[in-house]
C-alpha cells in the first residue's frame, strides 16, 4: 500500500471532523475556497460596506446634533455613548438587556443600547435622556417626574424616562390609560418600586403635552 494510500486514525478522525465542521456552516461562513486560478477569492473584509476589523467612522444624529466617530464594530452603543462621547445619561446596570437602565430612542423607538452595536445607529437620530431637555428647561415629562416624586435612587430614572417619552410620541396626543404606561415600561425595573409614580407622572405629562 502507498503512503498516499495509507489512512491513519488520526488522519481519519481529522477529516472527519473538518468535514462536519464545514457542514454545518452557513455558505457564508465556510472558509474561502481558491478559484481556477489558484487565487483566493475576495473576502467580506474588502467588500462594500465591510467593518473591521479596526475602528471605522461611524456617523448618527446625537440629540440633535451631528456626531462622527471612530468606532470599532464590537462596540455597543451604550459603550460607544458613555466612553467615546461622554454621554452618561444611559446607565449600565445588567448590560443585557433586562432592566432598561440604558434604554435610548433610536428613530423615536425605545431601544438598549446594551443590546446593540454602535453602527446598528449609522445613519439615525439617537436621543439619550440629555436631549430631553431644552435650553436648559426640563420637560414637561420630567417636570412630571419629579412633581408626583416618580424616581428615587436614579439608576433606572433615564431608562424609564426614555420609555415612556416613546409612549407619548407613539401615542400623539391621543388618551392614554394606566394599562399602556404599564406596557411601555415592562422593561424597565425599578427596585425602589416607584412603578405607581411612574404611571401617575406619565399619564400627568400626557395631559400637558395633549
Amino acid at each position: 500500500m502507498s503512503d498516499r494510500a495509507r489512512i491513519t486514525r488520526r488522519g481519519l478522525f481529522r477529516g472527519i471532523g473538518t468535514a462536519g465542521l464545514l457542514a454545518g456552516c452557513k455558505p457564508s461562513e465556510r472558509p474561502p475556497t481558491t478559484t481556477e486560478d489558484g487565487e483566493q477569492p475576495p473576502t467580506a473584509a474588502g467588500s462594500a460596506g465591510a467593518l473591521g476589523p479596526g475602528p471605522s467612522p461611524l456617523e448618527f444624529t446625537l440629540n440633535g446634533q451631528r456626531q462622527v466617530a471612530e468606532v470599532a464594530p464590537h462596540v455597543t452603543l451604550l459603550a460607544a455613548l458613555r466612553e467615546q462621547l461622554r454621554v452618561t445619561g444611559p446607565k449600565v446596570v445588567c448590560d443585557r438587556g433586562a432592566c432598561g437602565a440604558c434604554t435610548v430612542l433610536v428613530d423615536g423607538v425605545a431601544r438598549n443600547s446594551c443590546m446593540m452595536l454602535a453602527h446598528d445607529v449609522h445613519g439615525a437620530a439617537v436621543t439619550t435622556v440629555e436631549g430631553l431637555s431644552q435650553g436648559g428647561k426640563l420637560s414637561v415629562l420630567q417636570e412630571a417626574f419629579i412633581r408626583h416624586d416618580a424616581l428615587q435612587c436614579g439608576f433606572c430614572t433615564s431608562g424609564m424616562l426614555m420609555s415612556c417619552q416613546a409612549l407619548l410620541g407613539r401615542a400623539q396626543g391621543q388618551k392614554l390609560g394606566r394599562e399602556d404606561v404599564e406596557a411601555a415600561i415592562a422593561g424597565n425595573l425599578c427596585r425602589c418600586g416607584t412603578y405607581p409614580n411612574v404611571v401617575a407622572a406619565v399619564l400627568d405629562a400626557a395631559k400637558g403635552s395633549a
